[in-house]
């Protein structure tokens, strides 16, 4: 249930068969060269699978020690986790497994109500549980940010491999698609944007859903940066982590959520995208925050796919 860049659900998982431990392991085949060709979002997608891992244990009432990137020589082996029926399972994590299944990325427009800066200061705190910091940027940093995303949608209409690859994971019941387990299904699309440039990625710039509805989106979007000191593979994967951690409380809070990563998937405006005011040395995602309606659930690939034993 863990949200992943274009809805791939590049994980899998492996049981010791005897043991109580789980492996954690990316999925070659369900990366996204054009868009992702430092593997940093099916990091972040399998960071945020990773946590879901843990809250569903704290549910059930056990304690487990993940141990991130155990094996040098195995790149795409992401993390161990030894499970413990001992007493003292985190309460905190276990509170959020209700919120699990409610949240969906939200692709429709928000109010203009301000959150709550006790709701902020909470998200703020769920981010530095797993190591890494949010910040809610200033007025013009957050104007720069939307800059940055209208940028990057010039650069993807102008990237006939990205256009693909977004095509590729898009769903829309045309017989040449892919799987229906996975991708942005037409339901999870969103209204089109009136006017202006939609804080939300369009998933079907070519109109193959000419029935879609059109509303205004929000001017000033309120937004978050989620970001690390450093940018290794081992920060990715906590910042997957926190994305998750984040977008759980937030959907406790009851905040509609969706995320920007249009300009963290350009080099040239990755590094534009953070505050240079901040100790955020990378920003690894772009929250958009508010209150209006839930998204759409998207599809699930089947257990048998995604976890297997040994």
């Amino acid at each position: 249930m863990a949200p992943s860049m274009h809805n791939a659900q590049p994980w899998r998982f492996i049981h010791r068969t005897g043991s109580r431990s789980v492996a954690l392991y990316g999925d070659p085949d369900r990366t996204l060269p054009y868009s992702d060709a430092e593997h940093r979002a099916l990091h972040l997608g399998c960071g945020a699978a990773l946590f879901n891992l843990l809250v569903a244990a704290a549910h059930a009432g056990w304690t487990a020690t993940v141990g991130l990137l155990p094996d040098p020589g195995a790149p795409w082996h992401l993390a161990d986790v030894a499970l413990d029926e001992a007493e003292g399972a985190d309460r905190d994590l276990a509170d959020l497994y209700r919120a699990i299944r409610r949240r969906h990325t939200s692709r429709f427009p928000f109010s203009d109500e301000q959150i709550p800066e006790p709701i902020i200061d909470g998200l703020r705190s769920a981010a530095l549980l797993e190591g890494c910091q949010l910040i809610t940027p200033s007025a013009w940093h957050a104007d720069a940010v939307m800059e940055l995303v209208h940028d990057a949608e010039l650069l993807e209409a102008a990237n006939e491999a990205v256009r693909a690859e977004i095509a590729t994971w898009t769903r829309t019941a045309r017989a040449d698609e892919g799987p229906a387990a996975d991708g942005i299904p037409a339901d999870a699309l969103g209204p089109r944007q009136y006017g202006v440039s939609s804080p939300v990625r369009d998933f079907d710039p070519s109109r193959r859903e000419p029935d879609r509805a059109v509303a205004v989106f929000e001017e000033h979007p309120q937004i978050a940066l989620l970001g690390t000191v450093q940018d290794t593979p081992a920060d990715w994967l906590r910042a997957g982590q926190a994305m998750q951690r984040v977008l759980l409380q937030a959907t406790l809070g009851g905040l509609a959520t969706s995320l920007m990563s249009q300009p963290l998937e350009w080099p040239e405006l990755r590094s534009s995208v953070r505050d240079p005011s901040s100790a955020i040395g990378f920003v690894h995602m772009v929250f958009r925050l508010g209150y209006g309606p839930q998204g759409a659930a998207t599809p699930r690939r089947p257990v048998t796919e995604v976890l297997s034993f040994e």
